[in-house]
C-alpha cells in the first residue's frame, strides 16, 4: 500500500510592495504637471496643449490642468483617505488657494508673486499664531504624537502647556515663518528671472515647467531648514525644563523625565 503523497505546504504570500507616499507626491505634484506644461512632449511642437486646442487657448487649458492636478490629488487624499488631521487640513487649504490663484492670469512680476503666494500666506498665518495661545507649530508636533500611547501623549500635551516650552513653541513658529518667507522670496526671484514669456504662450508654459523642476529640491531644503530651526527652539526649551534626556520628539523619554521629577499629572 503506497503512502499518501504529502500535502504541499503553501508558500507564504509575499506582501505587496506599496509605492511610497513620497513617490506619489512627486508624480502628481511635479512630474505630471511638468509633462502637461511641456509644449514639445510628443516632439515636433506637439504636447498636451496642442491636444487641448491650438495656440493661446490650448496653452491656457494645459496651464490650468497642470495647476489643478496637484489640488485634486491633495483633496483626494483628504476625502478618500479621510485624512482630516489639522496638518492635512492646512495643506488642503493651501492647495485650494493655489487652485484658485491658477485662474489669475498674470505673467512677469505678478506671476512671480503668485507662485509664492502660498509661502507668503503660510508665513503670515504662522506669525499671527505666534501671538496666540496655540502657535501653529504646536499643531504639527501634536499631530506627530497621535500614534503614541495615552500616557506618553498626555506627557506631550502637559509639556506643551508649560510656559517655558510655550515660549520655545512661539520662537519655533516664528523661525519657521521667517524661513518660509525667505523660501517664498527666493522662489519669486527665480520665477521673475526665468519666467519672462507672455502668459498663454508655449514659452511661458515651458519656462514654468523648468522652474518647477529647478526649484523642487531647493524649496524642499528650505522647508526642512524651517522645520529644523523650529524643532531646535522647542527641544532647547524642553531640555532646559526637564533635563538633557527629555525630548518632545520621543514622548516616552519625555514622560520618563517628567515622572522622575514627579510632574506627570496624568
Amino acid at each position: 500500500m503506497t503512502a499518501p503523497a504529502p500535502t504541499p505546504v503553501p508558500s507564504p504570500a509575499r506582501p505587496k510592495r506599496r509605492i511610497p507616499r513620497t513617490i506619489w507626491d512627486l508624480i502628481f505634484t511635479l512630474l505630471i504637471p511638468i509633462l502637461i506644461l511641456n509644449p514639445n512632449l510628443l516632439g515636433e511642437g506637439i504636447g498636451i496643449s496642442s491636444l487641448l486646442g491650438s495656440g493661446e487657448a490650448g496653452n491656457i487649458r494645459a496651464y490650468l490642468v497642470a495647476a489643478l492636478i496637484p489640488v485634486a490629488y491633495v483633496m483626494w487624499d483628504i476625502l478618500v483617505n479621510r485624512n482630516v488631521s489639522p496638518v492635512a487640513l492646512i495643506g488642503g487649504a493651501g492647495a485650494l488657494m493655489s487652485g484658485a490663484l491658477a485662474f489669475w492670469y498674470v505673467d512677469g512680476f505678478w506671476y512671480a508673486v503668485k507662485d509664492s503666494a502660498r509661502s507668503y500666506l503660510t508665513a503670515v498665518l504662522f506669525l499671527i499664531s505666534a501671538g496666540t495661545r496655540v502657535p501653529l507649530f504646536r499643531i504639527f508636533l501634536d499631530a506627530a504624537s497621535i500614534g503614541e500611547n495615552d500616557t506618553d501623549r498626555a506627557a506631550t500635551q502637559q509639556a506643551m502647556r508649560d510656559p517655558g516650552i510655550h515660549r520655545g513653541l512661539v520662537l519655533g513658529t516664528v523661525a519657521f515663518a521667517l524661513i518660509d518667507l525667505i523660501g517664498g522670496l527666493v522662489n519669486s526671484a527665480v520665477n521673475y528671472g526665468r519666467v519672462t514669456a507672455k502668459f498663454g504662450s508655449d514659452a511661458f508654459n515651458q519656462q514654468i515647467a523648468e522652474v518647477n523642476a529647478v526649484m523642487r529640491v531647493p524649496g524642499l531644503l528650505i522647508s526642512l531648514a524651517g522645520v529644523a530651526a523650529a524643532i531646535w527652539f522647542v527641544q532647547r526649551a524642553v531640555k532646559q525644563r526637564y533635563g538633557a534626556e527629555a525630548s518632545l520628539l520621543e514622548p516616552s523619554k519625555l514622560a520618563a523625565a517628567m515622572r522622575e521629577r514627579g510632574e506627570l499629572t496624568s
